[in-house]
């Protein structure tokens, strides 16, 4: 695939500023700020609910703003969402293909949208299909392809009229680990080709993976934001014991001691420390205790900012 012609390094492809929205009684975006770079992987990361998709959709100008301004590729959103979306793909969180079309037809209709000539979009179905892995089966239809192969029909089919900016929504909820890889590596592929991406994901895997920065998102507000490795080293202790077992809560009283912070969930003790060999020590004397010991991570991150507790 070609790379697109990206905008200047040092212009910001999307610029959000003061963005609210509101529905009924709730305020879903509440004043928020970011900017998205040329060529960069930008991930805004949270809790269900915190209000990542309504931020991508006022973004691409689906949902007007109660306030904030937007600019999406120098053009302002929403009064030219139009002209700005011709050099944006998009991959919404459900795959929305038409069952009715072979895999062909579906880029060659996807693709008029966009004003493209038949011929146009034939020649660039080969090298789509290869980056999807779904070479030979052009003429297929969407019953006989897995999950995995429908996700990755949606990511190229974003890709057609080759847009300067790939937004994503979830690019990979719902698939297997397998699935979920390979398209992590198409990602990747298109960050090297130079694409602008923007996605939303509450898989930290993900995120750290892919993200060249990101914004943590908890209730319409943006909490924290940089490079996944800078957040977490700003945040959390570089090292994290975890212990579950008979006698772990008595455990983690004295843990206290040589840790920075221990959090008890449920039958399971978090201990953040900047050195772990007392902790260590002192479960060598436990053997009825399991532990893991580990770098710490952006889930952990995560965790810290926006809780624990389960949101619906």
């Amino acid at each position: 695939m070609n790379a697109a012609a990206a905008p200047a390094a040092d212009q910001a492809v999307l610029a959000v500023r003061g963005l609210r929205k509101r529905y009924g009684g709730a305020e879903v975006v509440a004043g928020v700020d970011f900017s998205v770079q040329a060529g960069e992987c930008f991930g805004l990361l949270g809790p269900n609910g915190a209000g990542k998709t309504t931020t991508l959709r006022l973004a691409l100008g689906q949902t007007a703003p109660d306030a904030g301004e937007i600019r999406l590729l120098g053009e302002p959103v929403p009064a030219r969402a139009r002209e700005a979306r011709l050099r944006v793909g998009v991959v919404p969180q459900f795959d929305n293909l038409d069952p009715d079309f072979t895999v062909a037809e579906n880029l060659l209709v996807y693709g008029r949208y966009f004003g493209m000539r038949h011929a146009e979009i034939q020649a660039r179905i080969p090298a789509l299909m290869e980056f999807a892995g779904l070479a030979g089966r052009e003429n297929a239809r969407l019953n006989e392809l897995s999950g995995g192969m429908k996700r990755r029909l949606t990511l190229v089919r974003a890709l057609v009229h080759d847009p300067d900016v790939v937004f994503m929504d979830e690019p990979t909820t719902g698939l297997d680990p397998q699935a979920r890889h390979m398209i992590w590596e198409r990602l990747k592929r298109l960050k090297n080709e130079g694409k602008t991406l923007v996605l939303t994901t509450h898989f930290m895997e993900e995120a750290e993976r892919l993200c060249t920065r990101l914004a943590i998102m908890d209730r319409g507000r943006i909490i924290a934001e940089g490079a996944p490795r800078a957040l977490i080293a700003a945040h959390i202790e570089p090292q994290v014991v975890e212990v579950h077992g008979p006698g772990v809560e008595e455990w983690s009283q004295g843990a206290r001691a040589h840790a920075a912070r221990v959090e008890l969930a449920g039958e399971t003790a978090f201990c953040y420390v900047a050195d772990e060999t007392a902790l260590l020590e002192s479960l060598r004397a436990r053997p009825q205790l399991v532990y893991l010991h580990r770098p710490a991570n952006l889930e952990d991150l995560f965790l810290k900012l926006t809780g624990r507790d389960m949101r619906d």
